[in-house]
């Protein structure tokens, strides 16, 4: 039995899952970071995302150090990494990782980019391989299904291919980690999503004192 298709991101109170774009190479690198706009970035994706870094098994799977807290927070964080049997992102979430990820990239997935680039597999230690898909979402949920099995496939990011798999139908689940911040601009969630074709049902909502995670499932109308 195939696996569902999700995805789960922290978003602002105000809708945002992202500061305003601002590009890689600023953010990412120590060249780019006495940057103005990449300053005002990373500050606000460090409010967004406050919740999951004391988290033990985020310290952990970005090699930031052993430790850290363990709760609901934690236990979600694993679970939903625990689920996943292949990963399916944008260009442009790849190219910012591929500057700021560890040697041993955090998916221990296979994980297929979407991009007009032609390039080889790219290896990492760890059990993430990145394979570039040329010829579209669909193609990519296809090789992303064989490689899965009966494990789930996460849509990890960004915004604008969340967007194209849920106006596409092909999302079944998502969580909304909904953090205690106001972007006021930014890069919206659902944005480019036709409502009229998207029916959701809430199935869980847990709470702790840094945020609180939606649980939904999608179907159409």
């Amino acid at each position: 039995m195939a696996g569902k298709v999700f995805f789960g991101v922290t978003m602002s109170l105000d809708g945002f899952m992202a500061p305003e774009h601002v590009p890689a190479e600023l953010v990412f690198t120590s060249e780019g970071q006495d940057d103005p706009r990449a300053q005002r970035w990373l500050r606000k994706w460090s409010e967004l995302q406050a919740w999951a870094f004391p988290q033990r098994h985020f310290r952990e799977n970005l090699k930031l150090g052993e430790g850290g807290e363990e709760g609901v927070d934690n236990d979600l964080s694993q679970e939903t990494h625990e689920r996943i049997g292949a990963n399916i992102m944008g260009k442009r979430m790849f190219e910012a990782g591929e500057l700021s990820w560890p040697e041993e990239a955090p998916f221990h997935t296979p994980v297929f980019v979407l991009t007009h680039t032609e390039r080889e597999p790219w290896e990492r230690p760890g059990g993430t391989t990145f394979h570039f898909v040329n010829d579209g979402i669909e193609s990519a949920l296809f090789q992303a299904r064989a490689v899965a099995g009966d494990r789930d496939i996460r849509i990890s990011g960004g915004a604008e291919t969340i967007q194209q798999y849920l106006d596409g139908g092909l999302i079944d689940e998502f969580s909304i980690s909904l953090s205690p911040v106001l972007f006021g601009t930014g890069i919206r969630l659902f944005d480019h999503v036709d409502p009229d074709r998207i029916a959701l049902d809430q199935t869980r909502s847990v709470a702790s004192p840094r945020v609180t995670h939606l649980t939904y499932t999608t179907s159409k109308r």
